[in-house]
């Protein structure tokens, strides 16, 4: 072998070591890269749950007792006797749809660390100085004071009445609840930040909405 084909045999080898040693080094270089941006593109537990507001907090607290009455309305008209049909079917689909949005909306104020019922006075609840005997039928008349609710008398009042009677009134408290409902769930779409919560809103508007219209029917043929 020449010197010349000896040189040349040497030169090729250090291309290749060369070339292996720049690849080794851009492997080295770009799997440092990855594993140094993976932490940063990895979503943490708290950016993975959809930020809430003050909306958000008030339509839960406030829709949950709203819905316990008209649960509680509804269990008053289905354990009476010679009550139309469409009217005890309308009493179970309230009670069938509101009683799981209680349970969605007691979980959401507990994954906020939210108290389930808003602070004394958020209902314009008489003030205590005002009547130190008020007890409990003091604190359900100020409740009244929600959109929709219905007072102590009212609930009085559907309790006494009996047959075609405690129908229409049945009918014509719940339109007035439904409604402050709605308007409720209105506020919540436009103010409220949850998504889950605005879809709830959402659903709430179409649904009572539609039970309204149909207690209005109802109505007409009692």
């Amino acid at each position: 072998m020449n010197k010349k084909t000896l040189a040349a045999g040497v030169t090729a080898l250090a291309v290749v070591f060369t070339a292996a040693a720049c690849s080794d080094s851009d492997t080295g270089t770009t799997a440092a890269t990855s594993t140094s941006t993976s932490p940063a593109s990895a979503s943490t537990p708290t950016e993975q749950t959809a930020a809430h507001n003050d909306a958000d907090v008030m339509f839960a607290q406030m829709m949950i007792p709203h819905h316990s009455q008209a649960i509680e309305m509804s269990d008053m008209i289905l354990a009476k006797d010679n009550i139309p049909a469409e009217v005890s079917a309308l009493a179970e689909q309230i009670k069938a749809a509101q009683g799981p949005e209680i349970d969605q909306l007691e979980s959401w104020l507990d994954q906020w660390g939210a108290p389930t019922s808003m602070p004394d006075g958020a209902h314009d609840m008489p003030s205590m100085d005002e009547d130190m005997g008020m007890g409990m039928d003091g604190m359900s008349d100020g409740m009244s004071g929600m959109d929709g609710m219905m007072s102590d008398e009212d609930m009085q009042a559907l309790s006494d009445a009996q047959g075609t009677d405690a129908a229409r009134l049945f009918l014509k408290q719940m339109i007035t609840h439904h409604e402050g409902a709605v308007e409720m769930a209105r506020t919540e779409i436009a103010e409220g930040q949850f998504p889950e919560a605005v879809v709830m809103a959402r659903s709430i508007v179409e649904t009572q909405q539609q039970e309204i219209e149909t207690m209005r029917q109802l109505l007409d043929t009692l």
